[in-house]
């Protein structure tokens, strides 16, 4: 149903280009608070001015693909037109800088399976909105070199490239949610694929319900947010796996190491998952935290650079939205 109140936005938008798109759209009828889409606006806009010919963002890491893909999703996520709106030129380069980094012959999307699963997150969301007939089958591709690397991989899992023997949460945890949006926009992905790497979560949880890097060791927030996330997305949430994940966030709200914005990006979508009161007092927190470190031309800073600092921060917020069909419940 949401995917296609976004392809209406984008019949509307021919007629009405700048009609914003929550109000066309809202789930329960909420009213974005007019701090946070300030706040928004101010960040795409940022990101609008940055993004260069090629379709990428400047060093460090903003001509990384997953950086341009996430990028990308956090315009789609404020539901702008990307066919017709004011930043449908922003999102058609983005798309192709991804697709000129895909190899050709086996759909490997840049040089790391980071890269490679938040591209295909980015594909996935835009397939069937983003008006290009390329996407589904680089799509398609995409989606099948994730499983043709699980099926090599003795964990069943993902680490950073095709063909590596081990395995960490965090990479297989950018392929999981790939798998998890490429599913429902009508890509098949085998259920045993799924069940396999869920195995890998739960032997990295420790006793207190956080997840660790390669095994039940070592959790941090970012680490369980993701396998929240991921067990959520295939509907556990009754699961005691689940269930002591989410114990363990609530204990450790906050995750303020140097991946903040990263914790940022997966704990707002696992936050959301657990109730909607749980998602509105993170989410509070959240809105004040972004609010008091947004630099004056609409970004975010952080060791990753501003590009993936401003579109996860970006990300963060679009649950208010809820345009995102990765972003249902």
């Amino acid at each position: 149903m949401k995917r296609f109140c976004l392809i209406l936005l984008g019949l509307l938008a021919s007629f009405a280009p700048y009609i914003h798109a929550q109000t066309l759209y809202s789930e329960d009828e909420d009213v974005i608070p007019p701090d946070i889409d300030h706040m928004y606006v101010k960040g795409i806009q940022y990101l609008a001015h940055t993004q260069d010919a090629n379709g990428c963002w400047a060093q460090p890491f903003g001509n990384e693909p997953a950086v341009v893909g996430l990028c990308m999703l956090s315009l789609l996520a404020h539901g702008e037109d990307p066919n017709y709106g004011p930043y449908s030129d922003i999102v058609h380069k983005a798309i192709n800088y991804i697709l000129k980094n895909q190899a050709p012959d086996t759909g490997y999307i840049g040089s790391s399976m980071y890269n490679h699963g938040f591209s295909t997150l980015a594909l996935a969301e835009s397939y069937g909105y983003v008006h290009d007939d390329r996407i589904g089958p680089a799509l398609q591709k995409a989606v099948d070199l994730i499983l043709s690397s699980q099926s090599r991989n003795a964990n069943n899992a993902w680490r950073y490239s095709p063909d590596s023997p081990d395995a960490d949460t965090t990479v297989s945890g950018a392929q999981m949610v790939a798998l998890f949006a490429a599913r429902n926009a009508g890509i098949g992905v085998p259920e045993d694929a799924i069940r396999k790497a869920l195995r890998f979560f739960t032997d990295c949880q420790t006793p207190d319900g956080g997840i660790g890097y390669t095994t039940a060791s070592g959790p941090d927030g970012a680490r369980t947010a993701i396998g929240a996330l991921v067990f959520s997305l295939a509907r556990q949430q009754k699961s005691a796996a689940f269930r002591s994940a989410v114990e363990y966030l609530e204990a450790n709200p906050t995750d303020e190491g140097g991946y903040h914005q990263y914790y940022l990006y997966y704990a707002a979508q696992a936050f959301f998952r657990v109730s909607p009161q749980a998602f509105d007092a993170w989410n509070a927190q959240n809105v004040k935290s972004l609010a008091s470190t947004q630099l004056d031309d609409g970004s975010w800073s952080s060791g990753l650079g501003p590009a993936f600092s401003t579109g996860a921060s970006l990300l963060s917020l679009a649950l208010n939205y809820r345009l995102l069909p990765i972003y249902e419940r």
